[in-house]
């Protein structure tokens, strides 16, 4: 009998440690995709900022293109953990919003590039209300 509140504190530090390493593991797995989240997001919209006000210039135009084109092929092949699987698409959709209006600038197409621009920005607060409906927030960028 002396051996059985051995076992029951082996099973309780068993069952803490479960706990924490998988409490833990959760808000860090959402948390990198957070992360990378932001960081995609931040990066497109600072471009975007940055062609808006040179639209004339079509070579800075392709570049940011190719940089948005790169950006969409890398959030589409992300992990994406199961907490925000839901808001996935929408950033999906914030980055090909930004390769559309960054393929209009290319071609001189202002109107084009100001709908394309919009609609970017009006994802992007999709996304941000579809994660904090999930409990989440993306993090500042600096």
């Amino acid at each position: 009998m002396a051996s059985r509140p051995i076992d029951h504190q082996r099973r309780t530090f068993a069952i803490g440690a479960f706990a924490l390493v998988f409490g833990a593991a959760l808000p860090a797995f959402g948390g990198t995709y957070l992360s990378r989240a932001a960081l995609l997001i931040a990066g497109a919209t600072r471009e975007m900022a940055y062609l808006r006000a040179r639209f004339a210039d079509r070579e800075l135009a392709r570049v940011v293109s190719r940089l948005a084109q790169s950006r969409l092929d890398t959030a589409g092949a992300m992990t994406v953990p199961k907490e925000v699987m839901q808001a996935h698409p929408h950033l999906l959709l914030v980055l090909e919003n930004h390769l559309q209006a960054a393929e209009a600038a290319t071609q001189g197409e202002a109107d084009r590039f100001n709908v394309y621009y919009q609609r970017a920005l009006d994802e992007e607060r999709t996304f941000r209300a579809v994660l904090k409906q999930l409990g989440w927030t993306l993090p500042d960028t600096p």
